[in-house]
This record gives structure tokens, sequence and C-alpha cells, in this order.
């Protein structure tokens, strides 16, 4: 067997091939992060039977992604590895050194040393879903930015509509109403059957002339500022919300349609839908990346956090809450909808209350009971069954 190491960089990536001996078939070489470079890299291996040949890199950051891609459409075998390992091999050089022409030499050398398995179609798919679930995790932290300002505008302009409808002023009848008109003395004058129209179009029939006539009386009332420029600003923060939601709505698509090609057995356990399998999916990637249930749950953060000095030892600690954000918040999530769905599940949140524990600790626990049963089957490719 031969051995590839690829050095990952933003621009330039650097590679080198060592024998199963060892020995160096072909010095660190430069090659662009582009069609180009990947060009030059399959130039050089060529001579190299495809079959013979195993190539490994870092897992860092999005870098890598295309160039992984890339090579497993080509069919050759890609294996990604966590920089920890290679950290420890530059560790034990005599001499301390670390350059990118190194580093290509020694993730080479840590293929041969310690058996690596070739990414699949299952980790491409992966992949796609841990992207998609941290783009969506973006794309809401962002929406909830937009109704925050949007509040603080009509706070200005018109301070008590955001009590005149039972769900605030985040629903499709008032963000009909303030893009069309915004300032409390322009809805005052407003014909009322336009009023009325426009309230019941944007709510589906929900508000009628009632609605509307009494909001024309709020209106006339209003305490707001009257500032006509704010309501600039209340539109184009209204078309941002629903710019996200759109988005939204695209990305959740793309997540169901992957999840469905998966089939993956996490979709066996009752109260898991695509959107929380697919976080958990993206989040824990190949598992077998985890040795023991535990290094989950320590990457996940949900861990007991250690409290120790002399001959004290804490007892009762919180969770580290360590790790992926993304992952601990799907997998309590989850929980909680496992919780209401299985008899087991059920049974031990009520054990957990009844120890003392508040709510959410027993949550976290169930968290915890959760993760080791899908650690089993991820594990064993087996469907849930704990009836």
């Amino acid at each position: 067997m031969f051995y590839v190491g690829i050095d990952i960089a933003k621009l330039h990536h650097f590679a080198s091939v060592l024998s199963s001996d060892g020995e160096v078939l072909s010095e660190p070489f430069e090659f662009s992060n582009d069609y180009d470079g990947f060009q030059k890299l399959l130039s050089a291996l060529s001579s190299f039977e495809k079959d013979s040949l195993i190539i490994g890199l870092e897992s860092t950051a999005h870098y890598g992604n295309n160039l992984v891609t890339y090579l497993f459409s080509l069919d050759f075998k890609v294996c990604v590895i966590n920089p920890i390992q290679t950290a420890t091999l530059r560790k034990n050089n005599i001499r301390k050194t670390k350059t990118d022409k190194v580093d290509a030499y020694l993730i080479a050398k840590e293929l041969m040393l310690y058996p690596h398995r070739p990414v699949s179609e299952v980790d491409v798919q992966i992949m796609k879903l841990k992207q998609l679930c941290r783009f969506r995790h973006k794309l809401l932290k962002a929406r909830t930015r937009a109704k925050i300002q949007l509040t603080s505008y009509v706070d200005q302009l018109f301070p008590e509509l955001q009590y005149f409808f039972k769900s605030g002023i985040h629903s499709k009848g008032c963000y009909a109403l303030l893009k069309e008109v915004a300032v409390p003395q322009d809805i005052a004058s407003m014909h009322l059957t336009h009023l009325t129209n426009l309230l019941r179009k944007a709510s589906h029939g929900h508000f009628q002339k009632d609605t509307a006539q009494k909001l024309r009386v709020l209106a006339q009332k209003s305490v707001g500022t009257g500032n006509k420029s704010i309501s600039i600003q209340i539109a184009q923060s209204i078309e941002q919300i629903e710019l996200y939601d759109r988005q939204n709505g695209e990305v959740l698509v793309q997540i169901e349609s992957i999840m469905k090609d998966l089939d993956s057995v996490i979709m066996t356990i009752p109260g898991i839908g695509y959107l929380n399998g697919a976080m958990i999916l993206g989040e824990i990637g190949e598992i077998s990346r985890f040795s023991h249930p535990s290094k989950v749950l320590a990457f996940a953060g949900l861990d007991p956090s250690v409290h120790q000095s002399g001959n004290f030892k804490a007892n009762h600690t919180r969770m580290s809450k360590r790790g992926s954000k993304l992952l601990r918040y799907a997998l309590i999530n989850a929980a909680h909808n496992v919780v209401r769905n299985n008899k087991t599940f059920k049974a031990y949140y009520d054990l957990k209350v009844a120890e003392g524990h508040s709510h959410y600790s027993a949550l976290g626990h169930c968290a915890g009971k959760l993760v080791r049963i899908i650690y089993k089957m991820l594990s064993c490719n087996v469907s849930f069954n704990l009836e």
C-alpha cells in the first residue's frame, strides 16, 4: 500500500507519499486549492494503482471538503483524520518542527501506522446535513435579531400595537399591516373596508371588521412618535424576516430529502423527526469516531462537570456544556419528544423528577440515556426497540 498525506490550507495544500515500509516516495509538493491544483495532484498520483492508494487529510474547518468530495467522486480511498492524532506524532519528534511539508509527511505516517476508515457515501451525505443544519441555525439567529430590531422600531412608532394582537406583532396579519402602513395616524385615517380586507386576507379570515374598528380606535389614541422614517425600517425588517422564513423552508426541504435517502435507524426512535435526526447525525458524524457513549456525551457537553479540591469532591454538579451546542440542543429536544412518546423514557423521567431533579435536569438524564441508545443503534445498525 501507498499512503498519501495532504496538509490542508485555504489557498494551497501540500502532499507527500510514503510506502508501507515508510520510504518517502514523493517529497512534499504544493498544489493549489482549485481545478488546476487538483489535476496536479492526480498527475502526481497517476504512477500508482488507485486501489493501492490511501489518501489522508486532517479535519480542518471547511477547506478540505471540496478535495474530499472530489477524490471520493473519483473512487479514491480518502480518510479524514483528527488533528489530535497527528499532533501526538509531532510531539514524538526530537526537533520541534511545524511546517506544511512536515505535516503532510506526518499525516501519511499516521495512515501507515494506524488504520483509518475511508470516507463513504453516507459520510458525504452526513457532511451535507451538518452544513445545512448549521446554516439553518445561523438563519434562525439572524431572524431572531431581526425580530428584536423590529420590536424596537414598533415600540417607538406604535407601542400599543404589540398588545393588540394576541400573538404579538410577529404574525402574518400584523406584518401585512405594517408593510403597507405603520404610522398610527395613517392607520386611523384608513378606510374601514380597506383595513378590514387587508387584515382578513392576511389572517386567512381570522380578523374581521370588528378587529379593524378596534385597531383604528387604538391608532387614534397612540402615543407613538409618529416618525414616518421609522416605517421604512419596519417594512425592510419585515422583508428580512420573511426572507429568513423562506430560506429556512428551503433548507428544511433539503434536509428532509437527504434524511429520506439515508434512511437511518435513528428515525425509528419515537418522537425524533427529520430535523432532530439530521442535527444529531450531522454533529456526531460517523459513530466509529467515538469508542464509548460517554465520549459522545462529552462531545455534546452533556457530561457532568467535575469539582474537586484536596479531600473535597462535589457530589452534585451541573453539565459541562462544552462541545457542540447544536448537538446538545438536538439531544435535549429529542429527549423531550421521546419522553412524550415512549413509556420507558417517561418512567425514567418520572423517576428522576421523584428523586428531586428539576424538569431540565431530568431531561438531561433522559438525553444521556438516549445517547447510549443511539450509540448502540448506529454502531450495530439496529432499530429502536424498548417495548
